[in-house]
């Protein structure tokens, strides 16, 4: 009994100690520690209203509602896409930035999708009764079928975004109901100099001086839409110890994984992925350097790959940390002396064995499937052709979840995008993805042999490119609208290249289905329930990419000796200007530095537990008045993915204040911000 004591002791202390750790459930969040602490308890109301103000970018962002006009406030990075395929060669808006003057200048992002959670159901019986008694494949096709029918039931044909959340790794099942608005149009976006003010020297530290922040609105039946729950800006911003909330969709953390899934991405994922990413890096950057037209249309893909090798760097060093990584170790180890039932017991042994099988295959998972050999536009869009219409004739509940009916809403809306297509940039990436194919796999693979025949990776990239006629959005529709006859019909070279492709990439697919995924989701669960049996549901779920809560205050930390101050003003900003990039202000902010109240607040540091994903998210007040905007963290952030350093871990937002005064004295948005101000 000893034994079983002392176990939980080693297992509680590695679970949240209710500071300002914590990315919460909406239907789960802690309002007494947060009055125990900071004497206000958000109640039923408060958490609704600040629930539907929050709204997802679908792509991988967060945002809110910040009129009742649809008005969303999001980060420029987040919308930055949207203004790479609004730009052409002779006008740059990520250059010049974007200000739509009349309601009629509002710009329509071809690819944005943004949703908004109306609804959450516990559906977790539904999910584990389908897969009572299963195991290995049978298991993981049983779960995704009833996550289908679940789905499916919910969307009533596509008027709802309905997703089943696997929460605790399988702990729970929850489905998230969101209202879907596909009509999203831009308003305001500054300058791409001062909305990544510092560029990557300056990324993920603090202090910082970004104004990263852009504003969209979304349509209904071709009007703006009506929304009653959204945030005000507090024009005066959060100052050094408020309470703050940042209400986010964080994509994933791994802070209840097995110690053998973290070995796996130390060991093997990451120093992989980064060395894809830093070579990538390279390739753009010569890229870039080859003509200003160059630098134009490869700029976006540069910023999401430094940005990726900065983060993922910075989670790997994590992992390499012996004393942080040891505790996760104690813990897991005391979890098990814990449990005594051998059909869980051995849950952490059929992990550990799943990762292992993932290792012998990784390369050529993630080369065929994610398409990591493939990395082009055109290449996606055929794989969509390819798949979807061929998905499209089995019955929902068999196909692979991307292409169910639930999904095709989002699907064809990217498959029928009118962003521009740059040969030149996608010759470039599908050359470098088919010599990384050739390089890892070896050319004497039956897989290699059939894509490259006697061909080289750049005349092959040249030849399906140049020779392709899906940059033409009818091309596609026809495709589509024909259906599996019609895409096997196609000699588009780009189609047939995804054709001879795909079932490879099928059957590593399903190998990885079989093998790896479904038996960590199915020991997954094993290990959530004698997590609960341990000590209860005293901790938040791994984030999902789902709407979470957190709640914490604007702070300061000490960073190696130095005591860094929690915020920074817009003096400071002028102070850091160089003139040369990135240090560069844009000429519109030099014009304007007189007119600026230089002592406003530029950027705030706060100690809410956010993670890659919470781009976008607003940072609000017991008032549920906006005072920030989510854009970064601090390096110490990066190891968020595993666990929370409250003393040095924080989140970077810019304050609502220099929004508001940029906006006024910098752009002259005047009707923006009468309208923020309403």
């Amino acid at each position: 009994m000893k034994r079983f004591w002392l176990a939980a002791i080693v297992i509680a202390a590695a679970l949240p100690a209710r500071a300002e750790e914590g990315m919460w459930l909406y239907n789960d969040f802690p309002s007494a520690d947060v009055k125990a602490k900071y004497g206000f308890a958000p109640d039923e109301a408060w958490l609704a209203h600040a629930r539907l103000a929050s709204v997802r970018l679908a792509g991988g962002c967060s945002g809110s509602f910040v009129s009742q006009n649809g008005l969303v406030l999001t980060n420029h990075h987040c919308a930055s896409e949207c203004v790479q395929q609004l730009s052409t060669a002779n006008k740059d808006l990520s250059e010049d930035g974007y200000l739509a003057k009349t309601a009629g200048d509002e710009a329509k992002c071809p690819e944005i999708e943004i949703n908004q959670l109306v609804e959450i159901a516990d559906v977790t019986a539904r999910v584990t009764g389908a897969t009572a008694g299963k195991e290995g494949a049978a298991f993981g096709v049983a779960q995704k079928a009833e996550m289908s029918r679940i789905e499916k039931d919910c969307a009533q044909d596509g008027k709802w975004r309905c997703d089943v959340v696997t929460l605790y790794h399988g702990g729970a099942y929850h489905l998230y109901r969101y209202k879907r608005y596909q009509d999203v149009r831009l308003v305001f976006a500054p300058e791409f100099r001062v909305a990544f003010f510092g560029g990557d020297p300056d990324n993920f530290t603090f202090p910082r001086y970004d104004l990263d922040m852009s504003l969209l609105r979304v349509y209904e039946d071709g009007k703006p839409a009506t929304t009653p729950d959204f945030f005000r800006l507090d024009p005066k911003g959060a100052r050094d110890g408020d309470l703050t909330f940042v209400s986010g969709h964080p994509g994933r953390t791994q802070r209840l994984m097995t110690i053998a899934e973290l070995t796996f991405l130390r060991d093997v994922a990451f120093p992989a992925r980064l060395v894809r990413l830093a070579e990538a890096r390279g390739m753009l950057t010569q890229f870039g350097k080859q003509s200003p037209e160059a630098k134009r249309t490869s700029q976006e893909s540069l910023f999401f790959v430094e940005n990726s090798y900065k983060a993922i760097l910075g989670e790997w060093r994590a992992l390499l940390d012996p004393v942080q990584f040891g505790k996760k170790v104690d813990a897991e180890g005391a979890l098990r002396l814990f449990v005594q039932d051998p059909a869980k017991s051995g849950a952490w042994d059929a992990v550990a064995k799943a990762e292992s099988t993932f290792k012998e295959f990784y390369d050529a998972y993630y080369l065929l499937e994610p398409g990591g050999a493939f990395p082009s536009d055109l290449f996606g869009i055929a794989r969509m052709l390819v798949r979807g219409t061929a998905e499209r004739d089995k019955p929902n509940d068999a196909r692979l979840r991307e292409y169910t009916e639930s999904a095709l809403p989002t699907l064809t809306q990217r498959l029928f995008s009118t962003a521009p297509i740059y040969p030149d940039v996608e010759e470039a990436w599908l050359s470098f993805g088919l010599t990384k194919l050739r390089e890892l796999l070896t050319a004497d693979d039956p897989v290699v042999r059939r894509v490259l025949g006697k061909e080289s990776p750049e005349g092959l990239a040249a030849a399906v490119v140049r020779g392709s006629r899906l940059a033409d959005v009818a091309v596609r529709k026809a495709l589509w609208e024909g259906g599996k006859a019609a895409v096997d019909a196609s000699d588009d070279p780009m189609i047939r290249l995804a054709r001879l492709v795909d079932p490879d990439a099928r059957a590593v697919r399903k190998r990885f289905d079989d093998e790896v995924d479904s038996v960590v989701r199915k020991n997954s669960e094993i290990i959530a329930r004698a997590h609960f049996d341990a000590v209860g549901k005293k901790t938040y779920p791994d984030a999902t990419f789902s709407l979470r809560l957190s709640y914490g205050a604007v702070k300061g930390y000490q960073d190696g000796g130095r005591k860094i101050a929690p915020v920074t003003t817009l003096a400071g900003a002028f102070d850091r200007h160089t003139g040369k990039d990135p240090f560069a202000l844009p000429k519109s902010w030099l014009d304007a530095k007189k007119r600026l109240d230089l002592k406003t607040p530029m950027d705030i540091a706060t100690s809410n537990d956010i993670i890659g994903g919470n781009s976008g998210s607003p940072v609000f007040n017991r008032k549920l008045e906006l005072v920030g905007l989510v854009f970064d963290g601090n390096i110490q952030s990066l190891g968020g993915a595993f666990w929370f350093d409250e003393p040095v871990n924080r989140t970077v937002a810019v304050s609502s204040a220099a929004i508001l005064e940029a906006l006024k004295k910098v752009y002259g948005a005047d009707r923006v911000v009468k309208e923020l101000r309403k």
